[in-house]
């Protein structure tokens, strides 16, 4: 792409109308201009199969409406890029500095979280046409920046497109959940169905005991929370050479294993029996036959499929059940040096978990993509940590509290997004993100 164009051009639909603001074509600086217009095209892309009906739709607190991640992330680069550099700057919207704020405490008050589906104000169009006004001017000002100010801006815009792409993320998830909760269960989008073929008989890699070092060191960006890099003793451990099967899963589940308490944390037989809970997220069971939900509408349920969308007490207790654990995150970061950064991530945008296709045994299969493989460890700060100062500062530490550490990314994950070092967080009970298990075992 040699051009860049402000996004709203291309939606010449009626529900967003033709751009009335001047048709600018920008030839981007090299590396920066690009990365920011790749990112910002894939989250439209990621809308395209979507009605107006479905942009407004929040079903559940943990989850946002697409119209309002759509306007978020754009009023991150307003913030943080263009409220900063840009001399004498005056928002079009000042109040959606209280709309469209999601946490940030010292930029300002913000609207409740749990009521962004209320927000039928601003329409969709708006949204739409506030994203393609902040994208000019932030090319513009990557296009007119000396190489001061490009060093200045790089850093705020490179972490506002991994901002973004984390959005995109749960983009996706939240449109699966929408789409789940509508009892036609409509589809988001058609796909092939993934050939399956007969899973590998899981073997163990281990590894001795040693002093290893852990965290995020050296060129190329990360967040906050992946360092400082540190060492940490770990114990001799084994981890299966591949991730756990829906078939796998259903045998816990013939065996009883949702009414078994001797096999679940505390908190997480309390989640059971409140929520009743006796499969993962999205699994029914029609005339003696399993279903799922996907993006492309309800499926039968392929057994050869890595088990998606349960939460940690379900891993744990999986894993329990199975005679392993599962993994810590620093057990999970030394075993991923033997894999490459590939797998089914959302650039394929399969937007589903596919089955293995080929092992031979001797490697990791799947370490990275398909599903957020749950671990063991508490999200907590590294030693020597500390938040950025400002509001920038919010953005992981604050977080660090009952919340548990995921590694290795998803099929709704981009490939350009993850890192053996990336740690994703979520509660222990949530279940509406790609996420999935890997065991680990003790060796001592």
């Amino acid at each position: 792409m040699n051009t860049l164009v402000e996004p709203s051009q291309k939606n010449s639909s009626p529900l967003f109308g033709t751009n009335s603001a001047k048709e600018t074509i920008l030839t981007p600086k090299p590396g920066l201009g690009r990365r920011f217009r790749d990112v910002r095209c894939f989250s439209e892309k990621i809308c395209e199969p979507l009605e107006p009906e479905d942009y407004v739709i929040q079903t559940m607190p943990e989850a946002s409406p697409t119209k309002w991640h759509m306007a978020h992330t754009s009023w991150f680069f307003e913030t943080f890029v263009l409220k900063r550099f840009v001399p004498d700057y005056d928002s079009r919207h000042p109040q959606y500095n209280f709309l469209f704020n999601s946490y940030y405490n010292a930029v300002g008050p913000f609207f409740s979280r749990p009521h962004r589906g209320l927000l039928s104000r601003p329409t969709v169009k708006e949204v739409f046409q506030y994203r393609s006004d902040i994208d000019l001017l932030v090319s513009e000002l990557i296009e007119s920046a000396d190489e001061p100010l490009l060093e200045k801006l790089e850093s705020i815009i490179t972490l506002g497109v991994n901002h973004e792409q984390q959005h995109q993320e749960l983009m996706v998830t939240d449109i699966k959940n929408v789409f789940w909760h509508n009892p036609l269960r409509p589809g988001y989008r058609n796909r092939q169905p993934l050939k399956a073929s007969s899973v590998p008989v899981m073997q163990w890699l281990t590894f001795e005991a040693g002093i290893h070092s852990i965290g995020h060191n050296g060129p190329g960006f990360s967040f906050d929370n992946e360092g400082p890099r540190h060492r940490v003793f770990v114990e001799s451990f084994g981890l299966g050479s591949r991730l756990v099967t829906n078939s796998e899963f259903l045998e816990f589940i013939e065996d009883g294993g949702y009414r078994r308490s001797e096999l679940w944390l505390s908190l997480g037989w309390n989640a059971v029996n409140e929520k009743h809970w006796s499969s993962p997220l999205y699994w029914e069971k029609r005339e003696g036959k399993w279903f799922t939900m996907t993006l492309a509408g309800m499926t039968e349920l392929v057994p050869e499929e890595p088990v998606c969308h349960v939460s940690l007490f379900e891993a744990d207790a999986f894993a329990r059940w199975s005679g392993g654990r599962l993994p810590t995150e620093q057990e999970w970061e030394i075993a991923s040096a033997q894999s490459s950064l590939e797998g089914n991530f959302a650039d394929r945008e399969l937007f589903h978990v596919g089955p293995l296709t080929s092992s031979n045994g001797c490697e990791f299969a799947q370490m990275f993509g398909d599903v957020w493989e749950w671990t063991q460890s508490s999200y907590s700060p590294y030693p020597g940590y500390a938040p950025a100062p400002g509001a920038l500062g919010e953005y992981n530490g604050k977080f660090m509290c009952n919340q548990y550490v995921l590694r290795g990314g998803s099929c709704a994950t981009s490939q350009l997004h993850i890192r053996r070092t990336y740690r994703n967080f979520f509660p222990p009970d949530a279940r509406w993100q790609f996420t999935g298990i890997r065991l680990a075992k003790d060796l001592v």
